[in-house]
């Protein structure tokens, strides 16, 4: 019989709230209850712009096995069972605090100005062949998202993984606490956030808060090849780390990289990590992921799991949505490719994506095509930071630019005629200008900030291969 996430009993020991309503065993915990599932704890947090009470009802309703409340009324106290507490945002914490207490699991925490999502997801898979692996889901690294990851993280797990972000100082001191890691990695520092710091290196600091919750003794990883690294590793050796690994290509890194082979839609990687030679393909491309993919190798090592078969799952690696997800667009004329990059963009990742496109071969008389949004938060100097991609649009090879944002008009206005194929104040008003450029063979990358709204151009260009999309293209007058 599978052991329940949660009992009431545990609930309330872990909480100190007060029960109403009886007993109960919870299967997960929700703080949404557009996502609930049957069987969830619900936490009602109060955010913001909503609180999680106005929902109470309507999730137990809909199978909550109880709630935790710091607000009840008649009507959640009618609809199932409570667990009334003074702060439900504390209650949450002290149920992530007691679930990391109770699992025997060797931790990780991840962080960094780029790739911690994808960094995550990757040790998720590599390490769940090795021993019941439970990671942060999506991107849940801020003050809630990190206690309700360790929440739901089973009694018996052996490998947890928790990303922990950022975008103001002091914000990664509490949640990294509260994970307690053995092994911590920061992927990179860069200009990302910088309408909140004054500089890149207040940056480091703020990622370097990763080894305040540290364990004595733990397990430092830091990229080598970062200007910053002497920084960081200042302050992992002042919080008591046991241990740092570093990554890179540079030649005194532990985990260095030796070889590569950079191809369209994979990299063939050979390395050193901590003095044992190793061989793999890597299924995502791009040379990020390929530096990433040290960093993923120097965990395995700090915990003692087998490298080896962490370097065969490496071929097993799927890019997450919205950062690298490559899909194949049919059409009655023929068919493109869409890169989508959509969930977020700073000038690191937006530059890694750029060369990621230029590795792409366009098939026939397509063209590499990079559409792009604003970069936001970057502070004062963020118009010399979008101008700035001009370099690695070049570099890339990249035929064609659609723009759109306040900041991106400086960078398009900046780019060669031959390279601008059309600038529009929003997303939305891009779109039709999209629509009517592409064509079968191109490689069309997509990426921008969040506020950006670049995701719904990703809709669109798949949408070109379904019914509506036949029917735009006959109204072009092609056939």
């Amino acid at each position: 019989m599978t052991r329940p996430l949660w009992t009431s009993d545990e609930v309330i020991a872990a909480t100190g709230g007060k029960a109403e309503g009886g007993n109960w065993t919870a299967s997960g915990v929700s703080i949404d209850s557009r996502t609930l599932e049957p069987g969830d704890l619900f936490v009602a947090i109060t955010g913001e712009n909503t609180d999680g009470h106005a929902y109470v009802e309507g999730a137990l309703k809909k199978g909550a096995a109880a709630a935790i409340v710091s607000q009840p009324n008649d009507a959640m106290r009618a609809a199932g069972p409570l667990v009334v507490v003074e702060d439900t945002l504390t209650a949450l914490e002290a149920l992530g605090r007691a679930a990391r207490s109770r699992a025997p699991a060797k931790v990780v925490a991840v962080t960094g100005s780029v790739g911690k999502t994808g960094t995550k997801e990757a040790l998720r898979l590599i390490l769940s062949e090795q021993g019941a692996t439970h990671a942060s889901a999506a991107s849940y690294n801020n003050m809630w998202g990190v206690p309700l990851s360790l929440a739901r993280m089973p009694a018996d797990t052996h490998f947890g993984i928790f990303e922990v972000g950022m975008n103001h100082p002091g914000e990664i001191t509490p949640l990294s606490r509260l994970v307690e890691p053995f092994a911590a990695l920061i992927t990179t520092v860069e200009a990302v956030h910088m309408a909140f710091f004054d500089s890149v290196e207040q940056i480091a600091d703020a990622k370097g808060e990763i080894f305040d919750g540290l364990q004595k003794g733990g397990v430092a990883i830091l990229n080598r090849d970062n200007p910053h690294f002497d920084r960081l590793r200042a302050k992992a050796e002042a919080s008591g780390a046991g241990k740092i690994i570093s990554f890179g290509e540079h030649e005194e890194s532990d985990a260095r990289l030796d070889k590569v082979a950079l191809k369209e839609d994979c990299s063939c990687v050979s390395a050193t990590i901590c003095g044992q030679p190793v061989t793999y393909k890597l299924s995502v491309p791009g040379r990020h992921i390929v530096m990433n993919s040290l960093a993923m190798l120097a965990v395995v090592h700090a915990l003692e799991a087998d490298l080896a078969l962490a370097a065969l799952a490496m071929a097993n690696l799927k890019a997450p949505k919205g950062r690298g997800e490559r899909h194949r667009v049919e059409t009655p004329l023929g068919a493109f490719t869409v890169i989508d990059e959509s969930y977020n963009a700073n000038p690191a990742s937006m530059a890694a994506a750029l060369a990621a496109l230029g590795q792409a071969k366009p098939t026939g008389r397509g063209r590499r095509i990079a559409v792009i949004g604003d970069m936001l938060e970057l502070g004062e100097d963020s118009i010399a930071m979008h101008r700035g991609l001009a370099a690695p649009i070049k570099a890339s090879g990249t035929d064609l630019v659609f723009a759109c944002g306040p900041h991106m008009r400086e960078l398009f206005k900046a780019l060669p005629a031959a390279r601008q194929g059309a600038y529009a104040e929003t997303s939305a008003e891009l779109g039709d200008l999209l629509r009517e450029a592409v064509e079968p063979g191109d490689v069309v990358m997509v990426k921008g900030s969040l506020g950006s709204r670049m995701g719904p151009l990703v809709e669109m260009l798949l949408g070109l291969g379904d019914d509506e999309g036949e029917s735009i293209r006959r109204n072009r007058g092609e056939n």
